[in-house]
């Protein structure tokens, strides 16, 4: 391969997304390029609007819930991404203990495994990229698991005697922006 395809290959891979949903379908790149795919049967999408968002949608289903927000290149968070996120999920949930049993980074992702007021987990995705922030919460694990396991060769999962629990979070912290100030334009 000469040095002008490999030039034009790198641009390539560089500006694939590293999330995408369409076709019932919500899909993940992993370091290889290749992308993870992951079927949604019946799921409410629901698009979040805020001044300071290019795009902002929700995907609510019984195995997941997912908050992807495209901020406009001038805006900032407040705080870090996730952190917000998380006190946001235990303020709206009146959660008093949200214990953290495993978290990994891996490239642009944050894996992590909550347990609930000492009575159920939660897994969290947190993806990163170029004003782009996308959060999920899997109920199940089966999501976690799956991505998981494709960064981390040989990784083993510890929670499956764990008691599970289905979320109905049907807020947004996109939504939310104007009242808790989440994110603004940076000065």
């Amino acid at each position: 391969m000469g040095i002008f395809q490999k030039i034009i290959s790198a641009i390539a891979n560089a500006s694939m997304p590293i999330y995408k949903f369409e076709n019932n379908q919500i899909a993940f790149k992993t370091e290889s390029e290749e992308y993870i795919k992951y079927d949604l049967d019946v799921y409410d999408v629901k698009t979040r609007h805020d001044p300071f968002v290019v795009e902002a949608y929700t995907i609510n289903n019984d195995e997941i819930f997912l908050e992807y927000v495209k901020t406009d290149t001038n805006i900032i968070w407040n705080g870090q991404a996730l952190s917000l996120y998380e006190d946001f999920f235990k303020q709206k949930l009146q959660i008093k203990e949200f214990e953290t049993l495993e978290s990994k980074d891996i490239s642009n992702y944050t894996f992590k495994v909550k347990k609930v007021d000492d009575s159920f987990i939660l897994h969290i995705i947190y993806i990163w990229a170029a004003n782009t922030d996308v959060f999920i919460l899997d109920m199940k694990g089966d999501l976690y698991k799956k991505l998981l396991s494709e960064f981390e060769k040989g990784y083993s999962y510890k929670y499956d005697n764990e008691e599970k629990a289905h979320v109905n979070f049907n807020i947004s912290l996109v939504k939310e922006n104007c009242i808790q100030g989440f994110f603004n334009v940076s000065h």
